[in-house]
């Protein structure tokens, strides 16, 4: 409930205000909340009526029914209703007269076309019937029970229950379940990833006058929002928004205005039905109005309406739905091999008409681990090597590998990593995990990698005080005992070891320690560390600064500032949520396939900026974007940016569905990636959203097409060359299923124009046809192989028809010359073969496409030189078609059943060797391609 229209008149705080820009003490006011005793009984009773509970509110979906309902406004299945009931109606008509042919059984056409109407209904409803469950998971992201303090009293109460003005307490663990202003906080970290794409931890802190009101949502230190967890420490928060108006509701609020679109396929799908009918009911009044005028009257009307019945019935490619259905089942089996979890089927063939990727970095691009990647001392400047939290890498200055036990200045840098550190490294199946911060975790990682292991360390050097992290003095110190005093000093027994801000430490430094010794800082060495530690944090890395100080007793709890003092500087660290190996080379795929990569991220822009350049993404002058900037612009002119900047930073849930939209303003056809519950209002509003399956959020897979399971971006390179096999395939079968049916409706047409008395072909025959005959081997030309050039070629162009680049003049060219063939055949056998004619006809023309779906798969490829074991389905779908075509002349209960007749042994011949005049016609259009390329591009003379 969105209440900020109402607020003014009820006296209650408006939930949407910028609460962060405000005073605490005029946010108290204004929520007129003790911040002691917290609200009373009958307030909060008050507040609950007005502000509703504190859910998020699902909007009304299409039902069972209703979905179910939708499968039959296809027209081409509306064609097929109307057809099996006048058929229905004529049946009954002759049955009710005594009419109907002896042995004919009544409305069996009309019950062979509804029942394909109906499974064709139900394949649609399979895919479709999946219910939206990206606001479900939303609304799980709340927990069930919440510490609050009312009337004095502290107490738990349902999330649901929460209102805003609730004073609620929060500790390492919890599952925030509203937004609030922090009233108190001790050591509080929260991690907000899934809700801004943010990397690290965030340190909560008070802010007692307010933040500038532009502050950046990843910014908002001094906030808590909905659906995010708290890594650490402890608050008191004052709740400013429940429900749909917390950050996470205004996330619902914009999947829910999201409205799906049809996919190219399915477009391409409703533009074929819309030509087939048109061209079908065209040709019906045709044959009627001219059947009708060659014998000067009406007499032969029962005989037209049965051709054109027939007529509407071949020109429907009633398998094309199971056919393309099962081909995309195929594709996503094929793609779950390669790790990309297809959750909506028409979504396989979409991959192929990607042109922009749109990419989270968090986990994504990135392993969503922080490494450490530089390491600078006074003598040494060093890159580390190795991959997520495992302790395996080198020490590399200027690509020479060096020893750390061998340098005391970076044995010493390392020892103060693994003391000063609240973290744990350990091995789980393999795998090394951190249990408490990233950051600290990365540094155990890389003491780990010099040989230096908490475990031992820390026993050997007990820790006896602390000086912990806060926000205002950005760094922490411990005090820990030594093993072996140092002689020179013997009244130094203890070692403070301190890490944070570099500028903050380092100004609290007298000397720096190097190989050789310690030395006195000056100006100019201070100047060059700060110069270090700037090129660090443009180069994208969060820089720690490393002292220590040795003393003769341990310190104060309160002592932080006498003790942090006279200290010697260690050295820099720097380290990054390091880009995935594998990426790069995903990147250059992309591009190489005709694929724009983009950067869309909530961490900051300097970060972004070296990650994209490390993966190719960006060049290294390339401008980012931040959200702050994004906010200012209009649509138009955000517009007119995307096509240049690949790079966005800091931005905020609305910001990724705005560049979205802007990219398919544009024309581009827009991949979105995330693992957020930021990212899902994107994921659902792009061609294709992609989830990623380990990292992601219920909401963010729930409102995607597709999961990558190994949440690898190389794997969408994968799953894309996928999607393009898929359309090149359903175009052949198209190409194969559309030109028989063309055939088959011209031959049909002809019939009473020629002056025959019957129609060649029953409505069941042509069924038949369109279902087996043609359905068996088009499913063998779904799983043809990919060809070898399929990921060094343009996108698809998603607007373009299904008869696109020449399909719709091959599909007419190769109808008219399969019914010319047809119709000569069925001129002579009425006249040579009167009793048989119509089953020459309809055996001639099921034969016929066996040649037909052997020749077409490919446009220039002779067969007899093209490998026959590439696609063995295709000869197994053949053979096993052609068996049952002749089943049905030659066993009698299916011979009765589809009113054919048995067949001599010259009959069947003839129509065999007319039925290879088809696969002839095909290998000759390829040897004139052949030749028309050779005489085009001639080899050149040496």
């Amino acid at each position: 409930m969105i209440v900020s229209d109402l607020h003014e008149k009820t006296s209650l705080p408006d939930p949407a205000a910028p609460w962060h820009h405000q005073a605490i003490a005029h946010v108290l006011q204004v929520f007129q909340t003790d911040e002691q005793q917290g609200l009373e009984g009958p307030e909060v009773e008050r507040r609950q009526q007005f502000y509703g509970p504190n859910e998020i509110e699902a909007g009304r979906g299409r039902n069972t029914w209703e979905i179910f309902l939708d499968q039959f406004k296809n027209v081409m299945l509306i064609m097929l209703i109307v057809v099996a009931l006048i058929s229905g109606v004529i049946d009954f008509v002759e049955l009710r007269a005594n009419a109907l042919p002896e042995g004919t059984v009544p409305f069996k056409d009309t019950i062979a076309i509804m029942a394909i109407v109906v499974l064709n209904g139900l394949l649609g409803f399979m895919q479709e019937s999946r219910a939206e469950k990206a606001l479900a998971a939303l609304k799980k992201m709340s927990s069930p029970q919440v510490r609050v303090c009312r009337g004095g009293q502290f107490s738990e109460v349902k999330a649901a229950q929460l209102v805003p003005g609730d004073l609620m307490f929060i500790e390492a663990g919890s599952q925030l379940s509203a937004d609030g202003l922090v009233l108190e906080a001790a050591q509080l970290q929260v991690r907000e990833s899934a809700l801004t794409g943010e990397a690290n931890p965030v340190t909560k802190r008070i802010c007692p006058v307010g933040l500038a009101a532009d502050t950046p949502l990843g910014d908002r230190q001094n906030m808590v929002f909905s659906g995010t967890e708290v890594l650490q420490g402890r608050g008191k928060i004052l709740v400013t928004a429940t429900g749909m108006s917390t950050e996470l509701g205004k996330i619902a609020q914009m999947l829910q205005s999201v409205k799906a679109s049809q996919t190219p396929l399915q477009k391409r799908m409703a533009h074929l039905g819309k030509i087939l009918v048109t061209g079908s009911l065209i040709l019906v009044i045709l044959v009627v109005v001219f059947g009708s005028l060659q014998v000067g009257n009406f007499s032969r009307i029962k005989e037209l309406i049965e051709v054109s019945l027939s007529m509407a019935v071949a020109v429907v490619p009633e398998g094309l739905p199971a056919v393309i259905t099962v081909t995309l089942a195929i594709g996503t089996q094929r793609m779950v091999k390669r790790q990309a979890l297809i959750r909506k089927l028409p979504a396989v063939e979409t991959l192929g008409s990607v042109d922009t990727i749109c990419s989270d970095k968090t986990g994504t691009l990135t392993q969503n681990k922080m490494v450490v990647q530089r390491l600078e001392t006074q003598d040494q400047s060093l890159r580390v090597t190795g991959e997520g939290y495992a302790p395996i890498g080198e020490f590399l200055s200027q690509d020479q590998n060096l020893n750390p036990t061998q340098h005391p200045e970076v044995q010493q840098l390392l020892r103060a990593c693994v003391l000063c550190n609240d973290a744990v490294l350990k091995q789980d199946d393999q795998d090394w995990l951190i249990i408490g911060d990233p950051t600290e975790g990365a540094l155990l990682s890389l003491a780990g990698k010099g040989d230096l292991f908490a475990e031992a360390l820390q026993k050997e050097w007990p820790r006896l005080g602390e000086f912990p992290f806060s926000s205002e003095r950005k760094r922490m110190s411990v005090i820990c005992a030594m093993p072996n005093p140092d002689q020179a000093e013997s009244t130094a027994a203890y070692l403070l070891c301190c890490k944070g801000s570099p500028e903050l430490v380092l100004e609290r430094c007298q000397t720096y320690q190097t190989a050789t010794g310690i030395f006195p800082l000056q100006a100019e060495d201070r100047a060059a560390i700060l110069q270090r530690n700037n090129e660090m944090a443009q180069a994208g890395l969060r820089v720690l600064g490393f002292a220590q100080r040795c003393l003769t007793y341990v310190p104060e709890a309160q002592a932080e500032v006498n003790a942090e003092q006279e200290m010697v500087w260690l050295g820099l660290v720097g380290m990054m949520d390091a880009p995935r190996p594998e990426v790069k080379e995903a990147v250059a795929k992309c591009r190489a396939a005709g694929i724009r990569p983009v950067m869309i991220t909530g961490d900051h822009q300097l970060t972004a900026q070296a990650i994209a350049q490390q993966l190719g993404i960006a060049t290294p002058d390339a401008k980012a974007l931040t959200g702050l900037e994004l906010s200012k612009l209009s649509q138009v002119d955000l517009e007119a940016m995307v096509e240049t900047v690949s790079i966005y930073a800091r931005v905020a849930p609305e910001h990724k569905l705005r560049i979205v939209q802007a990219l398919q303003s544009r024309g581009k056809f827009v991949a979105m990636t995330g693992d957020g519950v930021n990212d899902a209002p994107a994921l659902k509003q792009a061609d294709i959203g992609i989830a990623m399956g380990i990292t992601g959020t219920d909401v963010s897979k729930e409102a995607s097409d597709m999961v990558l399971l190994d949440d690898n971006f190389a794997t969408i390179v994968a799953a894309t060359e996928e999607g393009r096999v898929v359309y090149t395939n359903i175009r052949h079968f198209i190409q194969y299923i559309l030109g028989s049916n063309i055939g088959e409706v011209i031959t049909i047409a002809a019939a009473p124009l020629i002056g025959l008395s019957e129609v060649p072909l029953i409505p069941l025959q042509i069924l038949w046809m369109n279902l087996v005959t043609d359905g068996l081997p088009a499913l063998a030309l779904a799983i043809e192989p990919a060809e070898p050039d399929v990921m060094q070629r343009r996108p698809f162009n998603p607007q373009e028809s299904i008869f696109a680049r020449g399909l719709g003049a091959y599909i007419l060219r190769i109808g008219l010359i399969f019914s010319v063939i047809s119709i000569a055949l069925m001129a002579y056998s009425y006249n040579a073969h009167p009793d048989n004619w119509k089953t020459m006809v309809f055996t001639t023309l099921c034969l016929s496409q066996m040649g037909h779906a052997i020749a077409v798969r490919s446009r220039t490829q002779l067969t007899l030189t093209s490998n026959p074991l590439r696609n063995p389905y295709l000869i197994i779908a053949v053979a096993a078609t052609t068996i049952l075509q002749l089943m049905l002349i030659y066993v009698e209960p299916l011979r009765l059943f589809f009113d054919t007749q048995r067949l001599s042994g010259q009959q069947l011949l003839i129509c065999l060797g007319v039925s290879t005049l088809l696969f002839v016609w095909v290998e000759l259009e390829k040897l004139v391609i052949q030749w028309y390329w050779a005489w085009k591009n001639p080899p050149k003379s040496r």
